[in-house]
């Protein structure tokens, strides 16, 4: 098969599996649950993956620059979400960024015992799998560890995709409403938006991505976009708010890209990674929850702003759902962005004892 005969089955199978958890979002809107758009592509795109692996999807990878850039469209949104009145919480950020710390340790230390009393992995891949952040820092760092990279793989993106499943759920139960499932997220638009606009909000998609790229930001492919969204609305000389459409097609991207995780993954490990993952995200979300009550009392922060920045998802996916809520995404993406840098500091302090024999 030639290149370009190759380049042309990527592109017609990622159209199919964009158009297919478009649909599965619609559904997943009409049947009012929570998150459709970001759920129903990931249910769309598992299943073809899981019935089609040997077929059609034989060595089709997502294509990443494509998933990026719509990432970074996620992280514009968030930046018009800055306002002046999040520099008022500037003097509770010490106390919400302790705690954060505090929930880290105690986050993975739970996790290990989960993954290696309950679960019988062995010690290596128990620690990086409980690593409640830096999927790719876990997966490099437990790779060059010797742990077993199937089972450290399934547990990461089950964190992610068991996180944003549950939360918006119990949010919902919570709310009293489906979360986000009226319009898949909350107004964010102020009227038609021309298409002079969309290229704006496109280049300050690219901008952003490519000024993290070369500055390094953590979590840049969202935080860099963030940044320069977020000064270009504060200084009031452009409206980047984003559409509904284009909100609901950055939630598909991304949800379809999970969904097809789970390729390559038996049945058998599959069960066993999904209910270990159950008990390690059921401990999290308690834990998390018990310090946002806690910090909520000292500080005044809202519980539902406190309780999404303590929640293991990844920095994209739990900002989409601060989002959904207006639940002050960017206090939000920061204690995410933050979270991934103290994990990822705990974990490269602890690399070298993992790596001894």
């Amino acid at each position: 098969m030639t290149l370009s005969s190759l380049s042309l089955r990527m592109i017609a199978t990622t159209a199919l599996l964009l158009v297919a958890g478009g649909v599965g979002g619609l559904l997943a809107q009409w049947a009012h649950l929570p998150m459709p758009f970001m759920l129903g592509s990931i249910a769309t795109s598992g299943a073809a993956v899981a019935l089609l692996h040997d077929r059609a999807m034989t060595d089709y990878a997502f294509p990443l620059k494509f998933r990026t850039f719509f990432i970074g469209l996620i992280g514009v949104m968030i930046g018009t979400q800055v306002t002046p009145e999040i520099l008022g919480l500037v003097p509770e950020l010490p106390a919400t960024l302790g705690a954060l710390a505090v929930f880290v340790v105690l986050a993975n230390g739970g996790n290990y015992l989960i993954f290696r009393r309950i679960g019988g992995l062995d010690t290596r891949t128990a620690y990086y799998a409980g690593a409640p952040g830096g999927l790719m820092e876990s997966l490099v760092l437990g790779e060059r560890a010797g742990a077993d990279l199937r089972v450290l793989t399934a547990q990461q993106f089950l964190r992610i995709i068991i996180v944003i499943t549950i939360l918006p759920s119990a949010l919902s139960i919570w709310l009293g409403h489906p979360v986000g499932s009226a319009g898949g997220l909350a107004p964010t638009s102020k009227g038609p938006v021309g298409f002079e606009t969309l290229l704006l909000i496109a280049g300050a998609a690219a901008v952003g991505l490519l000024a993290a790229h070369y500055t390094r930001l953590p979590a840049g492919q969202i935080t860099g976009p963030m940044l320069l969204s977020a000064a270009v609305t504060l200084s009031g000389s452009v409206d980047l708010h984003l559409p509904f459409w284009l909100i609901a097609m950055a939630q598909v991207v991304v949800g379809t890209s999970l969904g097809l995780r789970f390729g390559g993954i038996s049945a058998a490990m599959l069960r066993r990674s999904v209910g270990l993952s159950l008990l390690s995200v059921l401990w999290m979300l308690a834990l998390g929850g018990v310090f946002a009550v806690a910090l909520a009392a000292i500080t005044g922060i809202p519980f539902l702003h406190l309780m999404i920045s303590f929640s293991p998802g990844g920095v994209t996916e739990m900002s989409v759902v601060a989002l959904s809520l207006a639940a002050n995404p960017a206090l939000v993406s920061l204690h995410h962005v933050v979270r991934i840098l103290l994990t990822v500091g705990l974990m490269v302090l602890v690399d070298r004892r993992m790596r001894a024999p």
